[in-house]
């Protein structure tokens, strides 16, 4: 592997290289702290960073490579964390400003799994405030690699420019209306929202509990799927992780499509998709096809509209509950986005919170009784093809903008469901377009398999940012 391809290099090109001493995690470490040197100051996809702790823990997995200790996958692989995740000794700020200095005395749960898989840590990903919609007004948002004046995506947006810049081989990302799914589109990545539950939120700081989702963010469903395997499982530390067993995704990677039930809703899909949105579904469907899966159409559950439109009312709530040691003691460190979430949650009635709690419960049970039919659903990840940040502010500010953009990805966390986002293709000015496929409760298996089959016979993952 040259030096130039080698920021690009996917996990499982690594993992092959260190079991046949080609390479070792010293030398790769070190490639990748020079480059995050070289293109860190334009494009602030970090927050913090750990070279000492990563080269420490590089010649830790290179002496054990030499011992013949093979951990799996993971083992020398330079990541990148989520600024949520807490981190021993390593300062964790959740994108606020109320903990710019906090420094945590032990590793988050889905942290310690990762270096117990031999993971090397390059530092803590920028990210929005509480990892809701917007920046901290403070804080210099990572800027989209393949065009600075683009969205970034929310609010994992380190998680999603690191990856895509080749400034890591992957990242944590957290999922709560979209926050994995979205920078994955808008930046050309691969990210895996596993079924809720399946990763422990033991030490992560919440957005909102019953909808928070953890998974990976990388250039490929297949390292999506490795480290997805590293870091699921359940946590004794959090009793609401889930005790079935972590499939080795990688195992039965290869078995791809033919005769999966793949259902896609044209009107809801369509209706609102813009035409290089559109496009990207167009495609996907009709690789798909050539691989041997069977489009259907199916219509979306008859509560999906609710789940998307009365989302942030929940998350409001859940955000209030989240922020009460601080908040209003330190209203005056918040900005304002975030300030008017956590004001809004304490004015949901009680019984309107109520009547959606039961609906979600609804919903899930009509997306059970969908996935009784059909394998897989396709959506795009939202309407707007890859938004210019002042579109995206236009959107927000229209009517019912907020709703579209959640459209396609917030009833899949009120739902908990596991969702794939994986690069489906290019608009005219050369920026990138994802879209999702869905499944049921904890086949994530089958969703990486799926994204995997689409990968093998297309380029877009494989496509990088001019830098």
């Amino acid at each position: 592997m040259s030096p130039s391809d080698l920021p690009y290099a996917t996990i499982t090109e690594l993992a092959a290289a260190y079991r046949a001493k080609t390479l070792s995690p010293v030398e790769v470490t070190e490639a990748m702290i020079d480059r995050i040197g070289k293109l860190e100051p334009a494009l602030h996809a970090y927050v913090t960073l750990t070279p000492e702790i990563a080269l420490a823990q590089a010649r830790r997995a290179e002496a054990e490579f030499a011992r013949g200790e093979h951990k799996g996958p993971m083992q020398g692989v330079p990541i990148g964390i989520k600024d949520l995740c807490e981190t021993k000794g390593v300062r964790t700020t959740w994108g606020t400003k109320i903990l710019r200095d906090h420094v945590p005395q032990k590793d988050c749960t889905v942290v310690a799994k990762l270096f117990d898989a031999g993971a090397v840590m390059l530092g803590k990903l920028q990210m929005t405030e509480g990892a809701f919609s917007v920046h901290h007004p403070e804080v210099i948002p990572p800027a989209n690699p393949w065009n600075g004046d683009h969205w970034p995506g929310a609010s994992s947006s380190g998680s999603g420019v690191a990856p895509a810049a080749g400034m890591c081989y992957g990242a944590i990302g957290t999922d709560t209306g979209g926050s994995i799914r979205f920078p994955s589109g808008a930046n050309s990545v691969t990210g895996l929202k596993p079924t809720w539950g399946r990763v422990s939120r033991h030490g992560v700081q919440a957005l909102a509990d019953s909808l928070d989702h953890l998974g990976p963010m990388c250039r490929t469903a297949a390292d999506a799927g490795a480290m997805f395997s590293a870091m699921a499982g359940v946590d004794p530390n959090d009793p609401t992780t889930l005790e079935a067993p972590v499939p080795d995704c990688l195992a039965g990677i290869d078995g791809g499509v033919k005769g999966l039930r793949i259902a896609i809703d044209p009107r809801f899909v369509y209706d609102v998709c813009q035409a290089d949105t559109a496009a990207v579904i167009d495609e996907a469907r009709r690789v798909l096809a050539s691989l041997g899966a069977k489009i259907v159409e199916a219509p979306m559950p008859s509560l999906t509209t609710r789940m998307y439109k009365d989302w942030a009312k929940l998350c409001a709530v859940e955000t209030a509950v989240a922020h009460e040691p601080w908040y209003p003691a330190r209203k005056a460190d918040y900005g304002p986005v975030l300030a008017a979430l956590i004001e809004s949650g304490h004015e949901v009635p009680v019984i309107e919170l109520t009547k959606l709690m039961q609906d979600r419960l609804v919903f899930q049970g009509q997306l059970r009784k969908l996935f009784g039919e059909i394998d897989l659903l396709l959506l795009p990840v939202h309407p707007f093809g890859n938004p210019s940040a002042a579109k995206l502010d236009e959107i927000f500010n229209t009517p019912n903008g907020i709703d579209d953009v959640l459209r396609y990805t917030a009833p899949f966390d009120m739902s908990g469901s596991p969702t794939i986002t994986l690069p489906g293709g290019f608009d005219a000015k050369g920026m990138p377009i994802g879209f999702q496929l869905i499944g049921r409760h904890l086949d994530e298996a089958l969703v990486v398999r799926a994204a995997h089959a689409y990968q093998q016979v297309t380029d877009h993952h494989a496509r990088h940012p001019a830098l």
